[in-house]
């Protein structure tokens, strides 16, 4: 998918790009956590138009917090740095598994229950599941993308599964992973929203059709990641800016801070750091701020070490 790899040091465009990505991603999740579970409607009749990063909802949040999409992130980041830019299932499992004990926010069933399972048995690579079609593995793909930037097409989908079957081995969620990895490393080369419809979008939802989005209008998307998917690539494609993305996607309710952080971290690549609103990142939780900025930064040097 990607259009050119490089060897030199990770220029100051590419970092910004990743940072943007990073920020993206805790921006919509902050956003969407207001109005997660809620319907389009009971959003209409509470707030109008859902466009502040307010807290509170379900998870009765401060202003500015962000959830188990941005901190599952970071934990593997984390993981991803320690081994040299390696992706390893097991380093994976144990991020996930210290991550869990820490008693994060939230925590996704299915990830709760296969990291319960890795406990028991050691094995980082839980079993091939029809019912672990959720969203938890492709909402935390972005630092696998930042940190294979550069690699082939079939490394880079590799390392997506590695970190993915800790918790969700089951192929719509491999397949969703995979094309967010390629397609914010699209975005991150400089791809235009047209160019990652081409080369990214339009291939993934032929070889997948289960992902078409074009039917009709996804509202209160589920966990499960065709439906977060399709959610994600109307507001993608309807929209002309990061802001505007993230506030429709948030808006259709349902599973709101992982569509929200799905469409940040993809917005974010492809419109780039001075498209943030200003006023999303100074309300955005100061400490989640500045451990994506770095954590993004760190993992895009690793394409120049």
């Amino acid at each position: 998918m990607r259009t050119s790899s490089s060897s030199t040091p990770v220029d100051k465009a590419l970092a910004e790009r990743a940072e943007a990505a990073y920020l993206g991603l805790a921006l919509g999740d902050a956003l969407g956590a207001t109005v997660e579970f809620m319907t389009p409607r009971e959003i209409r009749d509470k707030y109008g138009v859902h466009k502040e990063i307010r807290g509170g909802g379900w998870l009765r949040l401060r202003p500015g917090s962000v959830t188990d999409d941005t901190t599952m992130s970071l934990s593997l980041g984390e993981a991803i740095l320690a081994d040299g830019g390696r992706v390893e299932p097991l380093s994976c499992a144990m991020a996930f598994d210290g991550w869990m004990r820490a008693k994060p926010v939230d925590i996704g069933n299915t990830v709760r229950r296969n990291l319960v399972a890795f406990r028991r048995s050691g094995e980082p690579v839980a079993p091939p599941s029809e019912h672990d079609a959720g969203n938890g593995a492709a909402m935390r793909v972005l630092p696998v993308a930042l940190a294979t930037l550069g690699q082939p097409d079939a490394a880079v989908r590799a390392a997506v599964r590695a970190q993915a079957h800790v918790t969700h081995n089951n192929p719509d969620s491999d397949a969703a992973a995979e094309f967010l990895a390629l397609a914010v490393q699209e975005g991150l080369h400089g791809g235009a929203l047209r160019g990652v419809y081409r080369r990214g979008i339009q291939p993934f939802v032929q070889k997948s059709p289960v992902f078409a989005y074009r039917t009709r209008r996804r509202e209160n998307p589920s966990g499960w990641v065709v439906e977060t998917m399709q959610a994600v690539l109307q507001s993608l494609l309807l929209t002309d800016s990061f802001e505007k993305c993230l506030i429709d996607v948030v808006n259709r309710g349902g599973d709101a801070d992982t569509t929200g952080a799905i469409a940040g971290m993809l917005a974010g690549a492809i419109y780039g750091h001075d498209a943030l609103p200003a006023r999303w990142l100074k309300a955005l939780d100061p400490v989640a701020r500045e451990a994506c900025a770095t954590q993004a930064r760190k993992l895009v040097a690793l394409t120049s070490a």
